[in-house]
């Protein structure tokens, strides 16, 4: 069984950053495909940034040129830096892994595995 712990999140005021991680439980990390999601309530969870096995990133239109996906292998765990946050950026986040997912990274039932969730809230 895998479980990812998050951390980060909070409140920040518009242009400002937070940085989430999330830790897997398991050493085998650098040959799973992570992905970032968030979701508002009444809305379908969308992607916004996945790395895969091969360290290649994708990113949603949304997030490009403010957001950076990274991971550390050694210690099993997941980055988003976000910067210049917008209050549209407002969304409980999601990381999410799974071996397979590099197909179609961007699609939540490709993956198998979720952390808990964090809030993340811009105010303007």
């Amino acid at each position: 069984q895998v479980q990812l712990a998050m951390s980060g999140g909070g409140s920040v005021q518009a242009g400002g950053s937070l940085r989430l991680s999330c830790a897997m439980s398991r050493d085998t990390f650098n040959r799973w495909c992570m992905g970032w999601f968030r979701q508002v309530p009444g809305q379908e969870r969308e992607g916004v940034a996945v790395i895969d096995d091969d360290d290649g990133t994708t990113y949603a239109d949304s997030a490009k040129g403010r957001f950076t996906v990274s991971k550390d292998n050694s210690k099993s765990t997941l980055y988003l830096q976000m910067n210049n946050l917008k209050p549209e950026d407002t969304a409980t986040y999601y990381c999410a892994a799974d071996p397979g997912a590099d197909n179609d990274p961007f699609n939540p039932a490709r993956y198998t595995y979720w952390g808990q969730g964090t809030q993340v809230t811009v105010s303007s």
